[in-house]
């Protein structure tokens, strides 16, 4: 019988100027990093992926088993290519300082297109507290490897470009962070933050019944799963 759209070619779906929430995760029950090191290193490695592609980042966070990113590429094939040039030069360096053979990584990443405006700032909330979450810290910006403590003013990191929903906190810096501070401290609902966990791992869109409809019309493919069950019949 013929098949619909498979959860690999929902992963590979790219939107140039949208935000696409990433995760990748490490292979089996295996760690990604095994000190801060390693986290420095894969830093610089994403660091190096991103120079010459047009592509921002807009949030981070190393997890034990994952890695969480929000991003916009300029040109569909940007985000790919970034993100298998990072997960190849990190594998090498794990590999290497820790005496290891193949991938670290379980298969392709798998990723998420976000609607802007508030759906985006939840999700750039949902990135900064994943340590939280995760129980690797009490509060967002207590995890050094992730992109809270620029967002709450506390440093600068050179990888983040602010999202416009970002901007839009305040007309200064300081009101900015101020913000973006507030928002932090309430933890987004748990059914939130696992419903965007899931549209990630799954690769459906995350937003409005109408930005799904726009985006389903610009891509021409479903962007949310097909009800269960057999279609119902009209006069049933």
């Amino acid at each position: 019988p013929a098949r619909g759209p498979g959860q690999d070619e929902r992963e590979r779906l790219a939107v140039p100027g949208r935000a696409h929430l990433v995760v990748h995760r490490a292979h089996g029950a295996s760690a990604l990093f095994s000190d801060d090191d390693d986290r420095a290193q894969a830093l610089r490695c994403l660091r190096d992926a991103m120079a010459g592609r047009r592509v921002a980042l807009h949030a981070y966070a190393l997890l034990h088993d994952r890695v969480w990113l929000l991003l916009t590429p300029s040109a569909a094939d940007e985000l790919g290519r970034l993100l298998q040039s990072f997960g190849r030069s990190y594998t090498a360096i794990l590999n290497r300082r820790h005496g290891g053979r193949g991938t670290v990584w379980a298969g392709r990443y798998r990723c998420t297109i976000v609607e802007p405006g508030p759906t985006l700032r939840d999700v750039l909330l949902f990135v900064d507290q994943s340590p939280v979450r995760a129980g690797l810290a009490t509060a967002a910006g207590d995890w050094p490897w992730s992109s809270a403590i620029h967002h709450l003013g506390a440093g600068h990191d050179p990888l983040i470009t602010h999202a416009a929903e970002y901007w839009a906190l305040g007309n200064t810096p300081f009101e900015r962070a101020a913000v973006y501070g507030s928002l932090a401290e309430e933890r987004l609902p748990a059914i939130r933050a696992t419903k965007i966990a899931e549209a990630a791992e799954k690769g459906w869109a995350v937003g409005s019944a109408a930005f799904l409809t726009q985006l389903g019309l610009e891509t021409k493919r479903p962007l949310l799963p097909r009800p269960r069950g057999r279609p119902r019949i009209t006069g049933e």
